[in-house]
């Protein structure tokens, strides 16, 4: 899932204070689960900003609206009648769903409530770690199952750097190396075969070449 964090109140407040009627707008989808921008969120942050303006002497209303999700223009379209109502809209929706709402309503300003951090996954209750960069060149099927774009420090596609030392990684003590857990892994499936593989250093510039990457399903296009 899309892993984030919310932005600090006063940040929040430096984009908004000049307007006079807002729509905070949530997602169900990755940020509820990670607690920074679902239905829950959107209420405790209105009622601050609401607090916090009344206290200002400044009236201000803020309205609340949650989307099954921003990043689909499906769910978008619920607040097709609604939108042009307001000055701005504050999503907490990650990046891209802050971009598909703008996208989708150019006449009003959408201003982001939370800071996208990365690809990730839930090890415990308010604990949120990396696993994926979205590098669009999966190896996992030759690093049993481990990702060394994302979880390794230095990023290496071959590894160990000869810096780890006890499984542990040169740049931070406490961040388990990468690769250490690779090799672990692959002798317990024993599949020690797959380390010797020598992958190439991705080529960024092609992949990256001319904008934003896509993904093109012709069998599943109207």
């Amino acid at each position: 899932m899309i892993v984030a964090d919310k932005k600090p109140i006063e940040e929040i407040i430096e984009e908004i204070k000049d307007y006079n009627k807002i729509l905070i707008l949530g997602c169900n989808e990755c940020v509820t689960v990670c607690e920074a921008g679902g239905k829950k969120e959107v209420g405790i942050l209105a009622s601050a900003l609401r607090m916090y303006f009344l206290n200002q002497g400044k009236e201000m209303k803020i309205d609340e609206r949650t989307l099954e999700r921003q990043c689909d223009n499906e769910y978008l379209e619920e607040i097709r009648d609604i939108a042009d109502e307001y000055d701005a809209i504050l999503s907490l929706a990650c990046g891209v769903g802050v971009q598909f709402t703008a996208e989708r309503y150019h006449s009003v300003p959408v201003y982001p409530g939370v800071n996208t951090c990365f690809l990730g996954a839930t090890e415990e209750r308010g604990l949120w770690t990396e696993r994926c960069q979205a590098c669009g060149q999966c190896i996992l099927a030759y690093t049993g199952g481990i990702c060394p774009v994302s979880r390794c420090a230095k990023r290496l596609l071959n590894g160990p750097c000869g810096g780890s030392s006890n499984g542990k990684c040169e740049i931070n003590k406490e961040l388990d190396c990468a690769w250490q857990l690779i090799i672990d892994r692959l002798k317990e499936l024993d599949r020690l075969d797959d380390y010797e593989k020598i992958f190439p250093l991705k080529d960024w510039s092609t992949d990256r070449a001319g904008g934003p990457r896509k993904v093109v399903r012709e069998d599943v296009k109207l």
